[in-house]
C-alpha cells in the first residue's frame, strides 16, 4: 500500500479517518446549520426589502414537457415537492443505517425512541389544538409536531459545547421517528383530491424497488428510473411526493465491507496495475465500489447536497415574511403562533422527558434512555425547534396571514429552544464530575462490539491491569496508517489509567510482508521482547525484508537463530490467525481499527479525537462503578 498522499499535511487522511455515516451525519448537519441560518436571514431581508420580487421570483413557472405530457410547477413547488424528496431520502437512509448497524440493531432499544418520539408529537399537537379548536387554524395541527432534526443538531453543537456525541445520537434516533410519522401525516391528511390509479402506479413502482433491493440488484439505473416514476405518480395522484424519498431510503441496506470483498477488490486493482487497460480500470472501479453498502454510497453522494444546498434553498424559498410592528403584535397574539411556540418549547421537552421516565419506571429499568436525564431533557428542549417539515406542512395547511403567523411561530422556536437548551447544559456544567457524567451519559448498558474479550494471559498488553479504559487496536505492521497512529498511541499511553492491547490483522493482499512481520513479533514475544520488536517494526515499515527482520532481532539481543527457525516453521501462525479470526467476528476489515472498552471507535484517530473518546469511556466506567457501589 502506498504512503498516504497527504502525510506531511496538518490534517492528513488518517487524521480525518473514515467516519461512520452516523458521525458523518452529525458533523454535516452541524456544519450546514450555519448555511441554513444564513438562508433564513437572507429570506427575511429579501421579503422585507423587496417583497414584490421575493414572491414573484418563487412563483415563476418552470415546466418539463415530453411530447404531449407536461409537468408545470413554480420554483417554490419544485423545491418543496421535488428537491426536498432527496432530503427525506437521506433521512430514510440514516434511519435504515441505525436499524442495521447502530444501537437500534438491538430491536428492544427501538421501543424508547418510538415512545418518546410519538409522545413528543402528540403533546405539542394537543397544545396547538387547545389554542385553535374551532378556529381557522385548527386544520394546521400538523405544523406543531415535527422537530427540525438537522437544525436542532446544528444548534446543539453551538449551545451544547462539550455535550457527548451520545446525546446527539439519542436526539437523532428519537426524532427520526417523528420525521417518519410527519411524512405519513402529509401523505394522508394534507394531500387532497387523491387519484387512485396514479397512487396505485406509485405503489407498484415502489414495490419493484423494494424487490430489487431484496434481490441485491446493484445497477443504479433501475432505482433512478423507478424512483422518478414513483415520485411523478405520487405527484399526479395528489399525495405529496416527498414521501417517496423516505420510503426509498428505507430500502437501502447498510453493512460494513467484508474482508473477503476487500481482498477481491484489491486483487482487481493489482490486475489493473499489471495491465492498465480501460476494461480492467472499469473492473477495478466497480470492484472497489461494490464493497460499500448501497446505504453508504447514497449517503456519501446525497447528504452534502441536501444539507448544504437543498435545505438552505428550502429555507430561502419559504422563510420570507414581511415583518412590521403591527403584524408582529397580531402574530404574537394569534392562536396559531402561540400554539406553535408553546407546543414546541413546552410540549416537546415535557413529552420526551416524562415519557422516557415513565417507560423506564414501568419496565423497572429494562427499557431506559441511552443517555442521562440531563441528556434526555436537553434533547427535548432542543427538539423544540420546528422548521423544515413543519414549514412544509404550513405551506400545505395555511395561506395568507395564517401562513405568515405560522412562520413567525416556527422562527421564534429557534431562539427560545436554543436559549433553554443552553441553560440546561450550562447548569449541568456546575455539577461535580461524577454527577455530570451520570447526568449526561446515564447508566444504560452499552452494546459491545469486540467479540473476544481482552485476556491478559494471551493478549499483548501495555498499561496497568486496573485501568478503567482499555484501548484495543487491530493493526498491520506494514500498514502506513498504523505507523502514523503509533505516535498517537504513545501519547495516549502517558495516561496512567489506560490499558493498550495490540492484535494482529495482517492485510496480506496489499501488504506482502505483514504476515512474516507479525510472526517475527510473536517469536520475539516468546523471548520476552514483543513490545520492543513491535516498536521497531512500526518505525521501519519500509524495511521488512527477512534480512531486516533478523537484523532487528540481533539489535534487540535476541536469539536470532531461534527466531529464524520459529518463523521458518510458522510456529506463531496459529497465534496470528486467532487474532484475525477475532477481527472477522468483530466486523473488522481494515487497519488500524480501535475498540474502546469493547465499543468500536469510528472516525478519526488523531490525538484529540481519541482522547475525547477515552474521556467519555472513563466517565461511563465511573458511572458504572458508582451504580455498582450502590
Amino acid at each position: 500500500m502506498s504512503e498516504p498522499t497527504s502525510r506531511l499535511s496538518g490534517r492528513s487522511l488518517w487524521t480525518r479517518g473514515i467516519a461512520t455515516p452516523m458521525r458523518s451525519f452529525l458533523r454535516t448537519e452541524a456544519g450546514s446549520s450555519g448555511v441554513l441560518a444564513a438562508a433564513i436571514v437572507l429570506a427575511l431581508l429579501w421579503a422585507n426589502l423587496m417583497p414584490d420580487t421575493y414572491e414573484s421570483f418563487w412563483h415563476t413557472d418552470f415546466s418539463l414537457k415530453l411530447g404531449q405530457e407536461e409537468l408545470s410547477l413554480d420554483l417554490r413547488e419544485w423545491i418543496n415537492s421535488g428537491l426536498m424528496t432527496l432530503f427525506f431520502l437521506v433521512v430514510g437512509l440514516e434511519a435504515r443505517r441505525e436499524f442495521d448497524l447502530g444501537d437500534l440493531r438491538e430491536r428492544s432499544r427501538f421501543v424508547l425512541p418510538v415512545v418518546a418520539g410519538v409522545a413528543g408529537m402528540i403533546l405539542p399537537i394537543l397544545v396547538f389544538v387547545a389554542f385553535n379548536a374551532g378556529g381557522e387554524g385548527s386544520h394546521g395541527w400538523g405544523v406543531a409536531m415535527s422537530t427540525d432534526t438537522a437544525l436542532a443538531l446544528g444548534l446543539l453543537a453551538l449551545v451544547g459545547r462539550g455535550v457527548p456525541d451520545r446525546v446527539r445520537v439519542f436526539l437523532l434516533t428519537v426524532f427520526v421517528v417523528d420525521d417518519l410519522i410527519a411524512l405519513l401525516v402529509i401523505a394522508i391528511v394534507y394531500s387532497e383530491n387523491i387519484a387512485m390509479m396514479p397512487l396505485l402506479a406509485a405503489i407498484v413502482a415502489f414495490g419493484i424497488i423494494f424487490a430489487l433491493s431484496l434481490a441485491g440488484v446493484r445497477n443504479p439505473f433501475f432505482y433512478v428510473f423507478l424512483g422518478i416514476v414513483t415520485w411523478a405518480a405520487l405527484l399526479t395522484s395528489g399525495v405529496d411526493p416527498v414521501v417517496a424519498g423516505l420510503a426509498i431510503g428505507l430500502t437501502a441496506p447498510a453493512y460494513s465491507p467484508g474482508r473477503d470483498d476487500l481482498e477481491q477488490a484489491s486483487g482487481l486493482f493489482r490486475l489493473f496495475r499489471e495491465q492498465p487497460t480501460p476494461e480492467l480500470a472499469r473492473s477495478a472501479t466497480l470492484g472497489v465500489t461494490s464493497t460499500l453498502s448501497p446505504n453508504d454510497r447514497l449517503q456519501h453522494f446525497y447528504h452534502p447536497w441536501t444539507s448544504y444546498l437543498i435545505v438552505p434553498l428550502f429555507g430561502l424559498a419559504n422563510a420570507g415574511i414581511s415583518i412590521h410592528p403591527d403584524f408582529l403584535a397580531q402574530a404574537y397574539t394569534s392562536p396559531i403562533t402561540l400554539g406553535i411556540i408553546l407546543g414546541y418549547t413546552f410540549g416537546k421537552p415535557i413529552a420526551v422527558t416524562v415519557s422516557s421516565w415513565a417507560l423506564n419506571r414501568f419496565t423497572k429499568g429494562r427499557v431506559k434512555p441511552l443517555v442521562g436525564w440531563v441528556g434526555v431533557l436537553g434533547s427535548g428542549t432542543i427538539a423544540g425547534i420546528g422548521f423544515t417539515v413543519s414549514l412544509l406542512i404550513a405551506t400545505l395547511a395555511f395561506e395568507g396571514d395564517a401562513l405568515a403567523e405560522a412562520k413567525v411561530g416556527l422562527l421564534s422556536t429557534l431562539v427560545i429552544a436554543s436559549a433553554v437548551t443552553w441553560t440546561v447544559f450550562r447548569a449541568a456544567k456546575l455539577l461535580s464530575p461524577p454527577q455530570k457524567a451520570a447526568a449526561l451519559l446515564g447508566d444504560a448498558e452499552q452494546l459491545i462490539d469486540l467479540v473476544d474479550e481482552v485476556d491478559p494471559d494471551n493478549d499483548h498488553v501495555r498499561g496497568p491491569a486496573t485501568a478503567s479504559v482499555t484501548l484495543v487496536e487491530y493493526g498491520d505492521f506494514e500498514c502506513p496508517y498504523c505507523g502514523l497512529a503509533e505516535t498517537v498511541v504513545r501519547d495516549l499511553l502517558k495516561d496512567d489509567d489506560l490499558r493498550y492491547v495490540w492484535r494482529h490483522l495482517p492485510l496480506t493482499d496489499v501488504h506482502p510482508r505483514a504476515q512474516i512481520a507479525a510472526e517475527v513479533s510473536e517469536a520475539a514475544a516468546a523471548q520476552g521482547a514483543f513490545w520492543e520488536m513491535h516498536d521497531l517494526l512500526l518505525a521501519n515499515q519500509d524495511k521488512l525484508q527477512p534480512s531486516d527482520l533478523m537484523r532487528y532481532a540481533k539489535q534487540l539481543g535476541l536469539d536470532d537463530d531461534r527466531i529464524h527457525d520459529e518463523v521458518k516453521r510458522h510456529v506463531a501462525a496459529g497465534r496470528v490467525a486467532r487474532d484475525v479470526e477475532t477481527a472477522d467476528l468483530s466486523g473488522v476489515s481494515g487497519t488500524p481499527t480501535f475498540f474502546i472498552n469493547g465499543q468500536r471507535h469510528y472516525g478519526a484517530y488523531d490525538i484529540e479525537t481519541l482522547t475525547k473518546a477515552i474521556k467519555t469511556a472513563r466517565a461511563r466506567a465511573m458511572v458504572a462503578e458508582m451504580n455498582g457501589g450502590n
